[in-house]
Protein backbone atom coordinates (compact mmCIF):
# COMPACT_ATOMS: atom_id res chain seq x y z
CA UNK A 1 0.00 0.00 0.00
CA UNK A 2 1.49 3.84 -0.55
CA UNK A 3 0.54 5.99 1.90
CA UNK A 4 1.60 9.12 -0.32
CA UNK A 5 -0.75 11.09 -2.08
CA UNK A 6 -0.18 14.04 -3.99
CA UNK A 7 -3.19 15.98 -5.57
CA UNK A 8 -2.85 18.73 -8.52
CA UNK A 9 -5.26 21.28 -9.31
CA UNK A 10 -6.49 22.25 -12.63
CA UNK A 11 -7.20 25.42 -14.83
CA UNK A 12 -8.98 28.68 -13.10
CA UNK A 13 -9.05 26.99 -9.65
CA UNK A 14 -6.11 26.10 -7.09
CA UNK A 15 -5.35 23.56 -4.02
CA UNK A 16 -8.48 24.01 -2.40
CA UNK A 17 -10.87 22.48 -3.69
CA UNK A 18 -8.84 19.01 -2.85
CA UNK A 19 -9.84 19.66 0.81
CA UNK A 20 -12.98 17.15 0.63
CA UNK A 21 -10.50 14.52 -0.98
CA UNK A 22 -8.39 15.31 1.45
CA UNK A 23 -10.09 14.77 4.30
CA UNK A 24 -11.31 11.51 3.41
CA UNK A 25 -7.72 10.51 2.41
CA UNK A 26 -6.18 11.41 5.75
CA UNK A 27 -8.71 10.16 7.75
CA UNK A 28 -7.89 6.65 6.19
CA UNK A 29 -4.53 7.01 7.05
CA UNK A 30 -2.82 8.61 3.64
CA UNK A 31 -0.26 11.42 4.12
CA UNK A 32 -1.95 14.11 1.60
CA UNK A 33 0.14 16.98 -0.01
CA UNK A 34 -1.55 19.53 -2.33
CA UNK A 35 0.55 20.96 -5.11
CA UNK A 36 -0.34 24.85 -5.48
CA UNK A 37 0.89 25.69 -8.75
CA UNK A 38 1.00 28.89 -10.80
CA UNK A 39 -1.04 26.90 -14.02
CA UNK A 40 1.47 30.11 -16.04
CA UNK A 41 3.56 27.03 -17.78
CA UNK A 42 3.80 23.27 -17.80
CA UNK A 43 7.18 23.53 -16.56
CA UNK A 44 6.81 25.78 -14.01
CA UNK A 45 3.51 23.60 -12.57
CA UNK A 46 5.98 19.83 -13.01
CA UNK A 47 9.09 21.99 -10.77
CA UNK A 48 6.05 23.10 -8.48
CA UNK A 49 4.84 19.42 -8.49
CA UNK A 50 8.47 17.84 -8.10
CA UNK A 51 9.31 20.32 -5.37
CA UNK A 52 6.48 18.28 -3.40
CA UNK A 53 7.52 14.75 -4.23
CA UNK A 54 11.06 15.53 -4.03
CA UNK A 55 10.30 15.85 -0.27
CA UNK A 56 8.12 12.58 -0.07
CA UNK A 57 9.48 10.10 2.55
CA UNK A 58 8.67 7.14 -0.40
CA UNK A 59 6.74 6.53 -3.37
CA UNK A 60 3.10 8.23 -3.91
CA UNK A 61 0.34 8.14 -6.21
CA UNK A 62 0.22 11.44 -7.99
CA UNK A 63 -3.29 12.65 -8.91
CA UNK A 64 -4.30 15.11 -11.13
CA UNK A 65 -7.67 16.87 -11.81
CA UNK A 66 -8.66 18.40 -15.30
CA UNK A 67 -5.53 20.67 -16.94
CA UNK A 68 -3.65 18.72 -13.66
CA UNK A 69 -3.53 15.55 -15.67
CA UNK A 70 -1.24 17.32 -18.16
CA UNK A 71 1.23 18.18 -15.42
CA UNK A 72 0.98 14.60 -14.01
CA UNK A 73 1.62 13.13 -17.26
CA UNK A 74 4.62 15.14 -17.64
CA UNK A 75 5.73 15.08 -13.78
CA UNK A 76 4.80 11.56 -13.19
CA UNK A 77 7.99 10.28 -14.80
CA UNK A 78 9.50 11.18 -11.21
CA UNK A 79 11.14 7.89 -9.32
CA UNK A 80 8.77 8.29 -6.39
CA UNK A 81 5.66 8.43 -8.42
CA UNK A 82 4.38 4.56 -8.53
CA UNK A 83 1.33 5.22 -9.82
CA UNK A 84 -1.15 7.98 -11.63
CA UNK A 85 -4.72 8.85 -10.93
CA UNK A 86 -6.83 11.27 -13.68
CA UNK A 87 -9.43 12.99 -12.44
CA UNK A 88 -12.32 14.53 -15.40
CA UNK A 89 -8.76 15.07 -16.85
CA UNK A 90 -6.07 15.39 -19.81
CA UNK A 91 -4.11 12.54 -20.09
CA UNK A 92 -1.98 13.88 -23.07
CA UNK A 93 0.45 11.85 -25.21
CA UNK A 94 3.83 13.28 -26.21
CA UNK A 95 3.79 16.19 -28.58
CA UNK A 96 -0.38 17.06 -27.12
CA UNK A 97 -0.94 19.85 -25.24
CA UNK A 98 -4.70 21.27 -23.63
CA UNK A 99 -4.66 22.98 -27.17
CA UNK A 100 -4.44 19.88 -29.13
CA UNK A 101 -6.72 18.06 -27.43
CA UNK A 102 -9.85 20.74 -27.36
CA UNK A 103 -8.83 21.46 -31.21
CA UNK A 104 -11.54 19.43 -32.61
CA UNK A 105 -14.24 19.12 -30.34
CA UNK A 106 -17.10 16.45 -31.22
CA UNK A 107 -20.32 17.66 -33.09
CA UNK A 108 -22.64 18.68 -30.30
CA UNK A 109 -20.44 18.67 -27.96
CA UNK A 110 -20.58 21.60 -25.12
CA UNK A 111 -17.61 24.18 -26.02
CA UNK A 112 -16.10 25.46 -22.93
CA UNK A 113 -17.03 29.28 -22.07
CA UNK A 114 -14.12 30.57 -22.20
CA UNK A 115 -13.07 34.12 -22.77
CA UNK A 116 -10.67 35.29 -25.12
CA UNK A 117 -7.39 36.07 -23.73
CA UNK A 118 -6.58 39.44 -22.19
CA UNK A 119 -2.61 40.12 -21.17
CA UNK A 120 -1.58 36.12 -21.86
CA UNK A 121 -4.24 34.74 -19.09
CA UNK A 122 -7.83 33.15 -19.57
CA UNK A 123 -11.19 33.75 -17.31
CA UNK A 124 -14.01 31.70 -17.56
CA UNK A 125 -17.09 33.48 -18.39
CA UNK A 126 -18.55 33.84 -14.62
CA UNK A 127 -22.08 34.01 -16.15
CA UNK A 128 -21.43 30.31 -17.30
CA UNK A 129 -19.15 28.72 -14.52
CA UNK A 130 -22.07 26.94 -13.02
CA UNK A 131 -23.64 25.00 -15.74
CA UNK A 132 -20.17 24.53 -17.54
CA UNK A 133 -17.69 23.77 -14.79
CA UNK A 134 -19.55 22.97 -11.54
CA UNK A 135 -23.50 21.71 -13.14
CA UNK A 136 -23.82 19.86 -9.94
CA UNK A 137 -22.81 22.11 -7.05
CA UNK A 138 -24.56 24.82 -5.10
CA UNK A 139 -25.55 28.09 -7.36
CA UNK A 140 -23.59 29.61 -3.84
CA UNK A 141 -20.31 27.79 -4.33
CA UNK A 142 -20.39 28.07 -7.51
CA UNK A 143 -20.60 31.70 -7.60
CA UNK A 144 -17.64 31.62 -5.41
CA UNK A 145 -15.67 29.83 -7.83
CA UNK A 146 -16.00 31.84 -10.77
CA UNK A 147 -15.45 35.21 -8.70
CA UNK A 148 -12.52 33.68 -7.37
CA UNK A 149 -10.82 31.90 -10.67
CA UNK A 150 -7.05 32.00 -10.37
CA UNK A 151 -5.78 33.79 -14.06
CA UNK A 152 -4.77 30.48 -16.30
CA UNK A 153 -1.51 31.43 -18.84
CA UNK A 154 -2.10 30.72 -22.36
CA UNK A 155 1.44 29.45 -22.37
CA UNK A 156 0.05 26.65 -20.28
CA UNK A 157 -2.59 25.35 -22.47
CA UNK A 158 0.05 25.58 -25.36
CA UNK A 159 2.90 23.50 -23.71
CA UNK A 160 3.22 20.24 -24.81
CA UNK A 161 4.10 16.66 -22.81
CA UNK A 162 7.89 15.36 -23.99
CA UNK A 163 6.94 11.44 -22.97
CA UNK A 164 4.04 10.81 -20.74
CA UNK A 165 4.39 8.73 -17.76
CA UNK A 166 1.19 7.02 -17.89
CA UNK A 167 3.13 5.46 -20.80
CA UNK A 168 5.38 3.20 -17.91
CA UNK A 169 3.52 3.94 -15.26
CA UNK A 170 0.19 2.18 -13.57
CA UNK A 171 -2.99 4.37 -14.05
CA UNK A 172 -5.98 4.75 -12.98
CA UNK A 173 -9.00 7.41 -14.25
CA UNK A 174 -12.44 8.52 -13.06
CA UNK A 175 -14.85 9.87 -15.86
CA UNK A 176 -17.40 12.57 -15.01
CA UNK A 177 -20.34 11.41 -16.68
CA UNK A 178 -22.33 14.93 -16.69
CA UNK A 179 -18.99 16.73 -18.02
CA UNK A 180 -19.34 19.77 -19.64
CA UNK A 181 -15.38 20.58 -19.96
CA UNK A 182 -13.83 17.55 -21.25
CA UNK A 183 -16.25 15.69 -22.57
CA UNK A 184 -17.32 11.99 -21.04
CA UNK A 185 -16.22 10.60 -24.67
CA UNK A 186 -12.79 12.52 -24.58
CA UNK A 187 -12.22 11.41 -21.66
CA UNK A 188 -13.01 7.28 -22.16
CA UNK A 189 -10.99 7.51 -24.92
CA UNK A 190 -7.57 9.13 -23.32
CA UNK A 191 -8.04 6.55 -20.32
CA UNK A 192 -8.03 3.87 -22.73
CA UNK A 193 -5.46 4.74 -24.38
CA UNK A 194 -3.42 5.25 -21.62
CA UNK A 195 -4.10 1.71 -20.74
CA UNK A 196 -6.31 2.78 -17.32
CA UNK A 197 -8.59 1.14 -15.15
CA UNK A 198 -11.67 3.02 -15.12
CA UNK A 199 -14.48 3.90 -12.88
CA UNK A 200 -17.62 6.60 -14.00
CA UNK A 201 -19.48 8.73 -11.61
CA UNK A 202 -22.29 11.05 -12.50
CA UNK A 203 -20.86 14.75 -12.00
CA UNK A 204 -19.76 17.82 -13.28
CA UNK A 205 -15.98 18.71 -13.97
CA UNK A 206 -15.98 19.82 -10.89
CA UNK A 207 -16.35 15.65 -10.13
CA UNK A 208 -13.71 16.21 -6.65
CA UNK A 209 -15.73 18.89 -5.41
CA UNK A 210 -19.37 16.94 -5.95
CA UNK A 211 -18.34 13.85 -5.62
CA UNK A 212 -15.60 13.35 -3.28
CA UNK A 213 -15.78 9.83 -1.86
CA UNK A 214 -15.60 8.64 -5.27
CA UNK A 215 -12.80 10.46 -6.58
CA UNK A 216 -10.89 9.06 -2.84
CA UNK A 217 -12.41 5.36 -4.06
CA UNK A 218 -10.14 5.69 -6.76
CA UNK A 219 -6.86 7.25 -5.60
CA UNK A 220 -7.67 3.86 -3.12
CA UNK A 221 -7.35 1.83 -5.42
CA UNK A 222 -4.21 3.08 -6.91
CA UNK A 223 -2.69 3.21 -3.86
CA UNK A 224 -3.31 -0.24 -3.19
CA UNK A 225 -2.08 -1.50 -6.28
Amino acid sequence: MIRNIVLVHGGFVDGSGWQAVYDLLVADGFRVSVVQHPTLSLAGDVAATHQVVDALDGPCVLVGHSYGGVVISEAGRHDKVAALAYIAAFAPDKGESVNTLIADPPPGAPVPPILPPVNGFLFLDREKFHASFAGDLPADQAAFMADSQVPWGVDALGDTVTEPAWRAKPTWYLVATDDRMIPPPAQHAMAQRAGATVAETPGSHSVYLSQPAAAADLIRQAAAS
